[in-house]
């Protein structure tokens, strides 16, 4: 399991990312905000440790971009600032939870476990009722069925899965298609849901008008 570590204190970051090894994690380390953003588009992982802190993009700013794209990559905030308002301001910017500094690693680990079994990202593997997603080979069953997707069905599709129950726009799906650049052709999510729906043949997925879409947590 392939973990991002946002850390710029050079000897934390480096217990850190000892700890987490040993605990059975992959680690990829770096030491700034614009790096984080950077790796997060290139390369997936199963959850995020992230200082607030951070050199050139601040963690803070990190947590509402990801958000922003529509990516529910599960986050835990590590940082100095443990105030409560500290911690209301961070699970508002979209942490899913916030441990300070001076905590036991085992429970940062503990934690860290138990956000990626709550987001179904185990083993590099989505889970929403019926449908799994695995984004190392990029198979998906439905009720132990398997279905074939093309490249962009695939990205949709995890997008919509990542954020179950949430509700994503056509600007956000487009994103997770293209990333944030000109000349997406006009009705390319609406295709890709449009066949996204005859294959999965269900009504999980659907359609908020004039909002976006959202894939339900149940009924699938």
């Amino acid at each position: 399991m392939q973990l991002l570590l946002v850390e710029d204190d050079a000897l934390l970051g480096a217990g850190l990312r000892a700890a987490l090894a040993k605990a059975g994690f992959g680690v990829t380390w770096v030491k700034d905000g614009r790096a984080a953003l950077d790796v997060l588009d290139a390369q997936d992982f199963v959850a995020m440790v992230l200082d607030l802190g951070l050199p050139k993009v601040s963690g803070a700013e990190v947590l509402r971009s990801l958000r922003a794209r529509g990516n529910a990559l599960p986050v835990l905030v590590l940082t100095a600032a443990d105030s409560t308002p500290d911690k209301v301001r961070c699970l508002e910017c979209g942490a899913d939870d916030f441990l300070g500094k001076t905590a036991d690693m085992e429970e940062l680990i503990a934690r860290l476990r138990a956000l990626v079994r709550r987001a179904g990202r185990s083993r590099g593997v989505l889970c929403v009722g019926e449908l799994r997603l695995d984004l190392e080979s990029h198979t998906l069953t439905h009720s132990g069925e398997t279905i074939p997707l093309t490249n962009r069905e695939f990205k949709v599709l995890r997008a919509l899965m990542e954020a179950a129950g949430r509700i994503l726009t056509r600007g956000q799906l487009e994103a997770s298609l293209y990333g944030w650049q000109d000349g997406v052709d006009s009705n390319a999510v609406e295709v890709h849901i449009h066949n996204l729906r005859l294959k999965l043949g269900s009504p999980i997925l659907q359609t908020v008008r004039g909002v976006g879409y959202t894939l339900l947590r149940q009924g699938a």
